[in-house]
């Protein structure tokens, strides 16, 4: 009797254990970049040219999905408990992609597959996304490229790259990746302001 009641004093202190053990656990905070949806395109007259859009690229520290910042020019540290649900550069892919076909600019826009039934790839980088705390306060700084090249010739016809920082009032990540988005935002609009177009002939 005495072994049973000790046996099952130890199983409540060890269930106490592991109850106080899990309240310690932190578990990461996960965020998506968003921009307002493109306006519904124009009706098409006359455009009969294809286009797609090659999967952006980004340095291999933002593929690490933890949102990124810098405490000084040199120094890159990451957020251990707040990540990205959806990889960066797919979704701005999927950003430009959406934007070019409300364009009204092509027949048809998709993304990339390796077939050649199109005119011009878009290909591009997500060259920055990141907080930065340094020379006061706290920014967001977002940089893209990208170019547009015809599939027949082989060369650029079109090519721009945009650099957009955003100010942060509140220090958080919450409000940084507000920021990130407005920021985003902003980039996205300028890369494809006036924006790749097939040459009239």
């Amino acid at each position: 009797m005495k072994k049973r009641i000790t046996t099952i004093l130890f199983a409540i202190a060890a269930l106490a254990i592991l109850c106080g053990c899990g309240r310690g656990v932190k578990y990461p905070s996960y965020y998506t970049l968003q921009v307002p949806p493109p306006p519904d395109p124009p009706v098409a007259e006359g455009v009969h040219a294809s286009l797609a859009v090659r999967e952006f690229r980004e340095p291999s520290y933002l593929r690490q999905g933890a949102i990124v910042y810098k405490a000084s020019p040199e120094q890159i540290g990451f957020y251990n408990y707040h990540r990205w649900a959806v990889d960066p550069r797919e979704f701005v892919t999927n950003t430009v992609e959406d934007r070019l076909s409300a364009s009204g600019k092509f027949a048809r826009v998709k993304l990339y597959d390796g077939r050649s039934d199109i005119d011009f790839v878009l290909s591009g980088n997500l060259e920055k996304l990141e907080e930065t705390d340094y020379d006061g306060g706290v920014r967001v700084e977002v940089a893209i490229s990208a170019q547009m090249v015809s599939l027949s010739t082989g060369a650029t016809v079109w090519s721009n790259s945009v650099s957009e920082v955003g100010q942060v009032d509140k220090r958080d990540v919450p409000a940084v990746v507000a920021e990130m988005n407005r920021t985003m935002d902003r980039a996205i609009q300028k890369l494809l302001t006036p924006g790749p177009a097939p040459a009239t002939k």
